[in-house]
Formats: structure tokens, C-alpha cells, sequence
């Protein structure tokens, strides 16, 4: 398609219906962004190559969606409620354990591949999704101890994982990405103090209470300029802007998402930055590369498979084991490591394609899964992100 203007970006929002859509079959349950990645694959360099991928503009707009939808997962981390502390030590020697049992299957798996990238897929094999997991627990009602456990050790894992992306992606230039890092932990921090501060004083209460009455969206524009300003830090200290959303989203995590704000992200998030970047994302990816290089399909296979092996570890801790396997769901760590791959050339051909693979086979495991946790389980009352949110804004 030549040029890039509001033909384009009808397209786009046209064909983002296709994750609606396909989320909408009975019993299946497919994740909305499989339709919006497939659409992107139709579309981009796979299919008829209608969407130009590398276009600037387009560039731009899914670099806002993918901090946008890190910025989501970081919201969804659990860092608040006063009864996860009891249960972190159980749940992070869990982790711990999956993280050890990837690092072996992150070397096997480089040794068969003929990479050298067994760092990244241990990150990834011992990652796990709170923006995936802790919905599809709410949507089967469970609830009790155990669930309590495996929702800090997704957050345990998740947090992690994203932490650590940047620094195994690119070995060669870690020191500089840990430094990156640092100094977008402390503008965090900063963020996070005075956001704390002012919470205390009440004057965040004030501003909701004024923002609602007057319909200014006060939240929203605030939190638009720290993550725009955090994005253009990591961009100048060579970080992707994956780390600028997340650590936003675990500052306001921590202070206390108002109501109103998270509708206000969902609209604009889910409503077209985040299907706009799958979409974007799907286009950048070559599948017919992974003919070219079958290892590479095989890489997904052990990528997917490795993954619920590590966190089925957890049966070795008592752990039942549909809940471990729910640990093992996949998302934002792969479609960051291939956004990453794929924008920096760090990745060989077909291989950001295997790394989108191994998601999908912890998808389904982990949607299996929870279908027998439900079973085993009894419920009483739904799980959410942070059952210590602060007042509605």
C-alpha cells in the first residue's frame, strides 16, 4: 500500500476486528490478539504485503501501542494486597525452580538451534503472563490460597522476565541496557514518590473528584505524559520502550489504579493501540521463514513445550498441578522479545515467528488447564489484579 494516511488506518481498525471476532467462538476461548495477529500476518510480509511494515508512521503509532499494552501488564501485577505477602516465599522458591529448570532447557534448546541466544530462551521459558493468566482465573472464579500463591508467583515471574529481556536480548551490550534500566527504575521511583506524596495529602482524590465532574480526563492526560516522557528516555538510552510502560504501569499499581483511569486505558488501549500493534507486530513477522529453517519450528515446539515443563515444576513443591501449568501462560515477554528482535536485526530469520509459536503452545496449555483447575477447585469469588485498588476516580 502506498503512502500511509486515514486509508490505511481504516484498514487497520477494520481488520482488528478479526481478535473480536475469533474470541467470540463458543469453548474455544482464543485470545483476542491470535485474530489480530493473524490479521497482521494476511496483511504484512507473510500474506499480500498490503501493510508496509517498516513505515515510519506506522512505527510510531505501534511503538505508542506496545508501551501502551506493557503499560496494561504492569497495571495487572498484583503489588498491593496485604495477604500476598504471606504468601511470596512459597511462590518465589516456585519460580526460582522454573527459572532453574529453564536455564537448561534455554542451553539445550540454543545447542539444537545453533544460536547463541540460551539466556533469552530461559527468560522466556520461565515467563509468565499476569495480563493473560489472572483474567482467564477470574473468568473460572477461582479463588483460595493456592490461587493467592499463584498469582504472586505469575507476578514474580513476570516482573522478572521483563526486567531481564533487555539484558540477555543483546549480550554483548547488557552493561548498557542494565544502566538504561537503572535509570528508568529511578525516574519510576521518583514518579512513584510523588504520586505516593500526593496521594497522602489527598490532593489525587481532589483531582479525580474535579476530573470526573468536569470531564477533563485529568488521569489520563497525566499518565500520558509520564509514559511519553519515559518512552523517549528509553529510546535515548537505547532501552525499548517495553520497560518505560511496565515500570509506569507498576508505579501506578502500586499507588492505586482509580476506575475511572483504567476504563479510560482500557478505551484507548484496547479500542485501537493494542490491535493496531499486534497487527503491526503480525506484519513484521516472515512465517514462511520457518519452512526455510525447520529448526525453528521445532524451537517453538520446545519454546511452548519447555515452558509448561519448567512450571510444572511446581508439583515437585506440592503444587497441584493444573495451577502450575496456569503459570506457564505466555505473552508480553515473547511478543517483546520478537518486537525487540525484529526492530534491532538481533533475531535470524523465522526465528521471531518460533519465539510467537511457543506463546500460542502455552495459550492452549494453560487454557486446558485452567478448565481442570476449575474442575478441581472450588470456587467462591472472582481473582483480581489488585483487590486493594484505590477509590473510584
Amino acid at each position: 500500500m502506498e503512502g500511509f494516511g486515514f486509508h490505511t488506518l481504516a484498514l487497520l481498525a477494520a481488520v482488528g476486528f478479526a481478535g473480536p471476532l475469533l474470541a467470540s467462538l463458543p469453548r474455544l476461548r482464543i485470545p483476542v490478539i491470535i485474530g489480530e495477529l493473524l490479521a497482521g500476518l494476511v496483511l504484512g510480509r507473510t500474506g499480500f504485503g498490503v501493510v508496509d511494515a517498516s513505515n515510519p508512521t506506522l512505527q510510531l503509532l505501534a511503538n505508542i501501542g506496545f508501551a501502551l499494552v506493557m503499560f496494561t501488564v504492569g497495571t495487572h501485577v498484583p503489588i498491593r494486597g496485604s495477604a500476598m505477602a504471606s504468601v511470596l516465599p512459597a511462590a518465589a522458591a516456585r519460580a526460582v525452580l522454573a527459572a532453574a529448570v529453564a536455564a537448561v532447557l534455554g542451553v539445550g534448546l540454543a545447542a539444537f538451534c545453533g544460536t547463541d541466544h540460551a539466556p533469552l530462551y530461559a527468560v522466556l521459558i520461565a515467563s509468565s503472563s499476569a495480563a493473560l493468566a489472572l483474567p482467564m482465573m477470574n473468568a473460572l472464579n477461582l479463588q483460595g490460597p493456592m490461587v493467592l500463591s499463584v498469582t504472586a508467583q505469575i507476578a514474580i515471574a513476570d516482573a522478572s522476565s521483563i526486567v531481564l529481556l533487555p539484558l540477555v536480548i543483546d549480550i554483548e551490550h547488557a552493561l548498557s541496557a542494565a544502566l538504561s534500566a537503572l535509570v528508568i527504575a529511578g525516574c519510576a521511583l521518583i514518579f512513584y514518590l510523588v504520586l505516593r506524596t500526593a496521594d497522602r495529602l489527598g490532593w489525587l482524590r481532589r483531582v479525580q473528584l474535579y476530573s470526573e465532574k468536569q470531564r477533563f480526563a485529568v488521569e489520563l492526560r497525566t499518565n500520558m505524559v509520564l509514559l511519553f516522557a519515559l518512552g523517549a528516555l528509553a529510546l535515548r538510552t537505547h532501552v525499548s520502550v517495553m520497560l518505560a510502560g511496565f515500570a509506569l504501569g507498576l508505579v501506578i499499581a502500586a499507588v492505586g489504579e482509580p476506575r475511572r483511569l483504567a476504563w479510560q486505558l482500557f478505551g484507548i488501549t484496547e479500542g485501537f493501540f493494542s490491535p493496531l500493534f499486534f497487527i503491526w507486530l503480525g506484519a513484521t513477522l516472515q512465517v514462511r521463514e520457518l519452512s526455510a529453517n525447520p529448526k525453528f519450528i521445532l524451537l517453538g515446539v520446545g519454546l511452548g513445550l519447555g515452558g509448561v515443563l519448567a512450571h510444572s515444576a511446581g508439583r515437585l513443591l506440592g503444587q497441584p498441578l493444573p495451577l502450575a501449568i496456569l503459570t506457564a501462560a505466555q505473552l508480553g515477554v515473547p511478543v517483546a522479545a520478537a518486537t525487540i528482535g525484529t526492530q534491532q536485526h538481533m533475531l535470524a530469520p523465522g526465528e521471531a515467528a518460533a519465539l510467537m509459536f511457543g506463546a500460542l503452545l502455552t495459550i492452549v496449555s494453560t487454557a486446558i488447564a485452567g478448565r481442570y483447575a476449575a474442575r478441581s477447585l472450588t470456587p467462591t469469588a472472582p481473582v483480581t489484579a489488585d483487590d486493594s485498588a484505590a477509590a473510584d476516580g
